[in-house]
């Protein structure tokens, strides 16, 4: 049923509740892993000078230690990870990752990293890929519940 799946991460601790559901399905269907974290561009952007450049290097060492964290975890648990850092917005390039690697199923945290990103992200990464969604998308509610 599911061959492919994807879970976004950004590296925020939500991800062991995400994993808790994710690795058995993955488990189950004998499906791939695709560890996706996304650079926010606008982050970077909205950074002027030598802080863009501290920033990116920031996001970009943050991400390739997100997604390698995510495989390493599939890998304990038998299955197959494949790692990827993509720089754009992030509901838009989940969902075109999605498409271009034909994955199955998203599973995705409710919460990232702090109130302060998720607006100057502007909202809920979650809510934008479930409602633009063609396939099937599995959301895991944060366990303290803190947006």
């Amino acid at each position: 049923m599911y061959d492919e799946i994807l879970i976004p991460t950004d590296g925020s601790t939500t991800i062991d509740q995400t994993l808790e559901h994710a690795l058995p399905i993955a488990a189950n269907n004998d499906a791939r892993i695709h560890a996706l974290s996304v650079i926010d561009t606008r982050i970077v952007q909205a950074a002027t000078g030598e802080t863009r450049e501290e920033i990116k290097t920031q996001l970009e060492r943050e991400s390739e230690a997100a997604v390698a964290d995510v495989t390493e975890r599939a890998s304990d648990a038998g299955l197959e990870g494949v790692e990827a850092v993509e720089r754009g917005t992030p509901a838009k390039s989940i969902l075109e990752y999605a498409e271009t690697h034909d994955i199955d199923l998203i599973v995705i945290g409710t919460h990232g990293k702090s109130p302060r990103e998720k607006r100057i992200t502007m909202g809920s990464v979650s809510e934008r890929v479930v409602d633009k969604s063609p396939i099937p998308v599995f959301v895991v509610r944060s366990a303290n519940g803190v947006v």
